[in-house]
């Protein structure tokens, strides 16, 4: 009974001390609906793969106070996400601007699928090369006698 006890007393020590990590819902749920909109379109910086509304990380939680504190001072969406773009550059971006510093964010996955297509093609190419030995003339007058004869009999092969 103690430890049972004991283990319920650390998991609600526990859950307390997490509860400062729950998003902070905003009194009027057309902007709480902005800012996760706006949270959608920015990467956590700490995470890299999720956007800071699906991110849990302490720096996530606080862009995300920032995008509300913003929005409710009247800033559009735009503005925002210009002011992370310069604090913390394209990289905040889920989907980077077209620039010259961007071509390869862009391009890369399909320079990559052509030349790992080209390599594919030349490597089936080389080894149809190597697999079907030349026939010379004797061979293939052989053939085609074998397939004549097999037509004149009316089989398939």
């Amino acid at each position: 009974m103690r430890r049972f006890l004991l283990a319920c007393g650390l998991t609600l020590f526990a859950l307390a001390g997490h509860a400062d990590t729950a998003a902070p819902v905003a009194a009027d749920p057309v902007l709480e609906e902005r800012v996760m909109a706006l949270s959608h379109k920015l990467r956590c910086l700490v995470c890299q793969n999720q956007s800071i509304a699906e991110s849990d990380a302490d720096l996530a939680v606080d862009l995300r106070g920032q995008v509300r504190e913003q929005l409710s001072a009247g800033r559009s969406e735009d503005e925002i996400a210009d002011y992370m773009v310069a604090r913390y550059g394209d990289f905040v971006l889920y989907e980077p601007p077209m620039r010259a510093s961007t071509l390869l964010l862009w391009l890369g996955p399909i320079v990559l699928a052509v030349v790992g297509i080209g390599v594919l093609m030349i490597r089936l190419a080389r080894r149809n090369k190597e697999s079907a030995p030349a026939l010379d003339e004797a061979q293939r007058a052989r053939a085609r006698a074998l397939l004549e004869e097999n037509d004149n009999d009316g089989t398939q092969a």
